[in-house]
Parts: C-alpha cells; sequence; structure tokens
C-alpha cells in the first residue's frame, strides 16, 4: 500500500465523484457530499459549538452516515471523539459524558431519550440529535451545519479517538493519547503502517463491509482506512448471520472487521445455507476483540479460505498479528508483534519469563504513551518499564508467537491451581451442543473456589440432563480435573456486549439454578 493519495480528504478533492458510502438501506454517499457534510460540521463545532483543539466530542450513534462525518470532522479538528455504546443506559452514557467533560453529544435518533437523560450529568453539555428531534431538550444535527460553509476549514490538526474500556470488569475508563500536534493529511498516513502490517492491497477495500458496530475500536478504525485508501464503506445496521451473507455477497465484500461472536453464529447455520453462501468475493477478514477457540477458528478458515487475519491488542496497548500462514502454522497463536509494537512477559516481580512459561502480557505501539483518563493510579498500576498490560495472561513460543491463556483478573484458584476460564471456555466451545459458553469461578467449602459454566445449548442438544452427562464425559478426556466444571447453569443466552465480550460479573449474580 503506497503513502500516495492515502487520506480521505485526499480523495474526496482528487475523485469527488467515487462513492464512499453504501448506507444500511443502500443509499450512495459521494466523497465529494461526504466531504462537504465533514466540512460543516467541522465548521459548526467550531462556530456554533464552540469548541476548539484539545475538547472533546460524544457520539451515542448507529452505524450511520452522521457517525462517519462526526468521526472525519473530529479527527480534522483536533478534538477528541469518544464513540460510546448505544445499548448504554442513562446512567452508564452519563457517567462517561461526565467523566470525558465532552462538550457536545450527538445521539441517534434511536436513542434520543437516553442521551437527553444522560445528558443530565454533564451540566452545561449540548446534545443533538442525528435526525428530528422529539423534544426540545435536544436540537438536530442540522442545526449544527446551517449556514456553514462545505469547504475544509484553514485549519485542520489531527484529533484522536478518546476509546472507553467496555466495563466489563468495573467502571469503564477513557484511554488517552497526547494530540499528535501534526495535520490531518499527515495523521491519516498513519494508515499506510495498517495496510502494510496486513499486506493489505487497495483491492481489500473495494467493497468494505462495516457490520458490527463502530463504537469499538476494532470496528471503526479499519473502516475509516477503506476511505483512506479510496474505497467504499458499505453499513449493515443490527448483524445477522443470514444478512450478513446477503451482505457480502449482494455488495461483492472484498473485506470486512468480525469477532468470534460472528464466526460462532455463522457456524451454527444449516450446512446447505452455509453451502450455498457465495462469499468468493472476500480478500480479508479481519478479527479480534476477544478470544477465538482454536476449533472454530479453523472451521471458519476451511469455509472462507486463507482469508483470516486475527489481531491481539486493545485501546491501550501494542499490536500482534496473525496471517492465515502463520496462524495454520502455528494453531492458536494470537500472532507476533506488529513492526512498531514490543512486546514482553512478565512475572508478577516484573522479570521476564522464559519461553514457553506463562506470565503477564505487556506491550507498547511504539513510543506511545497512554493513560487511563483521571486515574493515574490505574495508569502507573498497569505500567512497568514503559510497557502496559491490560492483565491478560499467556507465553510466547521459540518463534514469536503469542499465545494468550486468559485474563489475571479471572484466575479461579483451586485448591492452589491456576485455572483460566478461557481454556475451560475453548474446550466446551467445541462441542456440537455447545452454542456459547463463559467460565467463572464460585465459592468452595473445600478447594475455596471451582469451575462454573454458563452454557447455551445448540438446538441440535438433547435434553439438559443428557446434555450436561454428555459435556462431563467429553471433558474428562480433554481436562485435568481442577479445571473441569463442579457445575453448570443453562441459560437461554449470555451476557456480551456486541463486540463478544462477555459480562462475567453478571454472571456470577445468574439467578438460574445450577445442575
Amino acid at each position: 500500500m503506497s503513502e500516495e493519495r492515502t487520506g480521505f480528504r485526499l480523495w474526496a478533492a482528487a475523485e469527488p465523484d467515487l462513492c464512499a458510502i453504501v448506507t444500511a438501506d443502500d443509499r450512495r454517499i459521494s466523497y465529494g457530499d461526504l466531504f462537504a457534510e465533514v466540512n460543516r460540521i467541522s465548521h459548526g463545532l467550531r462556530t456554533h459549538a464552540g469548541l476548539r483543539p484539545g475538547d472533546t466530542v460524544a457520539a451515542v450513534m448507529t452505524n450511520s452516515p452522521g457517525l462517519v462525518a462526526l468521526y472525519l470532522a473530529a479527527m480534522q479538528s483536533g478534538l477528541y471523539l469518544v464513540t460510546l455504546n448505544y445499548h448504554l443506559t442513562a446512567p452508564e452514557v452519563g457517567y462517561i459524558l461526565a467523566d470525558s467533560a465532552a462538550r457536545v453529544v450527538v445521539g441517534a435518533e434511536r436513542v434520543e431519550d437516553v442521551v437527553v437523560a444522560a445528558a443530565e450529568a454533564a451540566p452545561g453539555i449540548q446534545v443533538f440529535v442525528d435526525g428530528l428531534p422529539r423534544t426540545d431538550r435536544a436540537r438536530p444535527l442540522s442545526a449544527l451545519t446551517a449556514d456553514m460553509p462545505a469547504t475544509s476549514p484553514a485549519d485542520t490538526p489531527a484529533g484522536s479517538l478518546m476509546m472507553y474500556t467496555s466495563g466489563t470488569t468495573g467502571r469503564p475508563k477513557g484511554v488517552k493519547r497526547p494530540l499528535s500536534g501534526v495535520d490531518a493529511d499527515t495523521g491519516a498516513l498513519t494508515y499506510v503502517w495498517l495496510f502494510r502490517e496486513f499486506g493489505m492491497e487497495r483491492d481489500a477495500f473495494a467493497s468494505w463491509l462495516v457490520s458490527a458496530p463502530m463504537y469499538h475500536s476494532a470496528n471503526i478504525t479499519p473502516a475509516m482506512g477503506a476511505l483512506h485508501a479510496g474505497g467504499t464503506m458499505v453499513l449493515m445496521d443490527g448483524w445477522t448471520p443470514e444478512g450478513f451473507l446477503r451482505r457480502v455477497q449482494a455488495r461483492r465484500v472484498t473485506g470486512t472487521s468480525m469477532v468470534p461472536t460472528h464466526f460462532y453464529r455463522l457456524l451454527q447455520l444449516p450446512e446447505p445455507v452455509r453451502a450455498g453462501a457465495d462469499i468468493s468475493s472476500l480478500r480479508y477478514v479481519l478479527h479480534g476483540a476477544a478470544p477465538c477457540p482454536r476449533e472454530v477458528k479453523q472451521r471458519i478458515l476451511d469455509w472462507f479460505g486463507p482469508v483470516v487475519y486475527e489481531y491481539y491488542g486493545s485501546t491501550e496497548v501494542g499490536t500482534t498479528v496473525a496471517r492465515p500462514h502463520e496462524w495454520l502454522a502455528h494453531p492458536g497463536t494470537v500472532g507476533r508483534p506488529a513492526s512498531i509494537s514490543t512486546l514482553r512477559i512478565l512475572d508478577e516481580l516484573g522479570n521476564e519469563v522464559p519461553v514457553g512459561q506463562t506470565g503477564i502480557v505487556y506491550m507498547r505501539q511504539g513510543d506511545d504513551r497512554i493513560e487511563y483518563h483521571n486515574d493515574p493510579g490505574k495508569t502507573d498500576g498497569a505500567r512497568r518499564d514503559g510497557l502496559m498490560t491490560v492483565w491478560d495472561v499467556g507465553h510466547v513460543d521459540a518463534d514469536g508467537f503469542l499465545y494468550i491463556t486468559g485474563r489475571a483478573a479471572e484466575l479461579i484458584l483451586v485448591g492452589g491451581v491456576n485455572v483460566y476460564p478461557a481454556e475451560i471456555e475453548a474446550a466446551l466451545i467445541s462441542h456440537d451442543w455447545v452454542a456459547d459458553v463463559g467460565v467463572v469461578g464460585t465459592p468452595d467449602p473445600e478447594f475455596g473456589e471451582v469451575p462454573q459454566a454458563h452454557v447455551v445449548l445448540a438446538d441440535a442438544a438433547p435434553d439438559p440432563d443428557a446434555a450436561l452427562a454428555e459435556l462431563r464425559r467429553y471433558l474428562t478426556d480433554r481436562l485435568a480435573k481442577p479445571k473441569r466444571p463442579e457445575s453448570y447453569v443453562l441459560r437461554d443466552a449470555l451476557p456480551r456486549d456486541p463486540n463478544g465480550k462477555l459480562y462475567k460479573a453478571r454472571l456470577t449474580r445468574a439467578e438460574e439454578a445450577s445442575a
């Protein structure tokens, strides 16, 4: 991927008639029209809303042209953009609005009531709706852009995302980086690194499907890469396995970003449905954001072909990449460090452990120094020797490939034996009768705590008693006794966010009776 004409603004100026977005309802938006709206928002944020570089704007929006335009406007206005999960409650949104000191929040029409209620926690914040507000407590986004020029601002300092951790283990925290100080066109060149790491050519972005919510960095980053590469962004608003396959076929999708939950659901489709789907246009399928069991990944590769690229990382730390041939040669790996990433596996005392030995995963992307917004204690606690950790546990092999074992915070200590839920979950999900699973520790008078499996049975499973008896037998040959769940909880669904992350704290409060 060449640096020549990398950047949305350059493509919009050079080829304004190119199709930038195909909306969820199949409307087409050109680069020129999108750029004009981006510029109007940029001027409006500065002129009508009074924002200046370094200020923060928040979005509680669906996969829509409005979110794309707001993102691009923030990135050429020197602003921090906080993208929020539109499934959050008003108190949850309100906490983030207040903590981030957002001065403007834009909500989708469907969550206007939530955003308006949440804004009460952030006095003085200006509330806009991407559409027609139902109350006078919010203004339409068009009020921000009214009478604003469609031409680029004279100054276009690069902005930055400030992503909030998912809150699966506690209060969300903002991950904040210093603004780069470069202009937006120079800032867009950081995508050249992304393209090169994955070996992506421009044809990867000819038709890039955005099927998962863009409030997550794992989805918004490659989606915007499509526009920086002169490609077309194809939107979905709401994901189903059948809808995904139809969209891929109808739009001849060349690339997309997915999470393991998508893989699970696709593989549960009847075999004739899978066999009849035309996915031949796919060239690049990126996946990350949550652990993917080895057998699930292998089945997807068998179906999709060698087009599945895995990455590991987080908003806070660096990145590893596992290209298809690398994963096939090292099954279960999440890859080796990217060219500008540093990886070390350390013990509790900060000493580097030998190859093959498990420890805490620490990483850094280049010279990046992030901080948790308003929480220096958490920042210092996660940093060691210039590296950061999100408390994942893993090891590297002799070739430098990283394997994630679990999370230190989820460790179950069974009579002194370290047990990581991820290993148990991977074993259970490999059974045809298991549609989803999450494992947590539960108190035990003899061993202190023992694993408990929360299971969603597949349609093919027999009655619960027979299914659980089979699962217990199945694990006998696969896991040592301390790792086998002492109890099972059958559930209709697990509490996951749309990116597949499991809210394990909610499992410990399950009301279902244990089997």
